[in-house]
């Protein structure tokens, strides 16, 4: 039913996620970032839960990655059924895969990223995707997408997808990125790709914007001096 990566960018400290689903919205039950915290992907039967509560457990127990995510599994029932993957502030991974991971289900680690699915083609789908993250130049999102475009490539998965996002926090207590296809009967992975580069050069004038609204460009609106 999913597939995703979450990653660190060595340079910025930038932490992301990008995740595809067979379900609707799954930007909106799956992906959890905290800035100068960690990224969560929690999937499979979801538990939304579990996103703020890994997160809870790497800010204020300070905890690492592989400990906050047991410590959160083992206090919730029916863990067997969940798959989450995490990065920290540091770049540390972990994962988890429950016996009850739907259909063929895997999960892979490389440098500051974890790939984790269920549902999938193959085991193959994952294998490419961490390479694909490390191996792509560009910003964190590029680099997230292009593990996505991978994943399909590989074979994706069982069945077709419908719902992808794609959300990245930096040095603000808010996304900077938030981007969402929530249904689409053909490739949500690439047309969330579209919004990205719609997107892309317009991130830092929102940051812009927010921080010192007289250092704003012009919002293109009638009336706008």
């Amino acid at each position: 039913m999913t597939f995703s990566i979450v990653g660190r960018c060595a340079q910025t400290g930038q932490l992301g996620i990008a995740i595809s689903s067979s379900s609707i919205a799954v930007g909106a039950r799956c992906p959890w970032l905290r800035a100068g915290v960690g990224a969560v992907a929690t999937q499979n039967v979801t538990l939304p839960a579990l996103g703020p509560q890994v997160l809870d457990l790497l800010e204020n127990a300070l905890l690492e990655p592989a400990a906050a995510l047991d410590r959160a599994l083992s206090a919730n029932e029916w863990s067997e059924y969940r798959q989450v993957t995490v990065v920290d502030a540091l770049g540390r991974t972990a994962f988890f895969s429950g016996k009850e991971a739907l259909g063929t289900y895997h999960a892979a680690a490389g440098k500051q990223c974890v790939a984790a699915g269920n549902m999938l083609a193959s085991v193959g789908v994952i294998e490419a995707m961490v390479p694909a993250f490390e191996n792509t130049k560009g910003m964190l999102a590029d680099r997230l997408l292009a593990a996505m475009h991978a994943a399909i490539a590989a074979g994706g998965e069982a069945g077709p997808v419908h719902s992808a996002a794609l959300k990245i926090v930096g040095d603000l207590s808010w996304p900077i990125v938030d981007l969402r296809v929530d249904w689409a009967d053909e490739d949500p992975i690439g047309r969330l790709d579209g919004l990205w580069q719609a997107y892309k050069p317009q991130m830092q004038d929102y940051v812009t914007r927010a921080l010192n609204p007289t250092a704003a460009p012009s919002y293109g609106v009638p009336g706008d001096e």
